[in-house]
């Protein structure tokens, strides 16, 4: 736990963190931040026209950030198919979060490490996959430390979840999926 809080005090003060989610590892800063965004994605040589997915502890946590259609609700998490909700954005979520879209990715983790982050953070969290633009993602701490230890702020001890690599993403409107889980 006191590896949670150091970490959540490193991106309150606008840090860069490592920190293992349900499948893979992730990288993360507060999404508001915009110099940590710029931060993130250079780390990752990603491009900012992609976009990026905020996870969040629950749903409560995107209050603000996403703009779901009334009477509708994200669902609860599955800790063995986490599945990533491309949404309306709210007025929070900027345009370095949407890339060159006009939606929003997003995710209530049942990562017990991540969600502890957000909620320790009392925020939301930018969730990329902690590896380089178009390399294999890393999935264990070996890879995570020779790719990142020197170039992030704070790594989350812990281990990935149960899944087998990134979250499958859907459309939250028309239910299609985008990306399928990883086998």
């Amino acid at each position: 736990m006191i590896s949670v809080l150091h970490a959540a005090k490193v991106l309150l003060r606008g840090g860069v963190i490592a920190y293992p989610t349900e499948g893979v590892f992730g990288l993360g800063c507060l999404p508001d931040d915009q110099q940590a965004l710029r931060r993130l994605l250079n780390i990752k040589r990603r491009d900012a026209a992609k976009g990026l997915i905020v996870i969040a502890a629950n749903a409560g946590q995107f209050e603000g950030w996403i703009d779901l259609p009334k009477g509708r609700s994200l669902p609860e998490p599955d800790p063995d198919c986490p599945v990533t909700w491309i949404v309306p954005p709210g007025t929070k979520a900027s345009p370095m979060l949407r890339g060159q879209h006009t939606s929003l990715a997003v995710r209530i983790t049942s990562s017990p490490v991540a969600k502890a982050l957000c909620l320790a953070a009392e925020s939301p969290l930018v969730s990329t996959s902690a590896n380089l633009s178009g390399k294999p993602t890393a999935r264990n701490r070996f890879v995570l430390h020779r790719q990142f230890a020197n170039v992030v702020d704070y790594i989350v001890p812990g281990d990935c979840g149960p899944s087998s690599g990134p979250s499958e993403i859907r459309d939250f409107i028309s239910g299609k999926i985008l990306r399928p889980r990883v086998q």
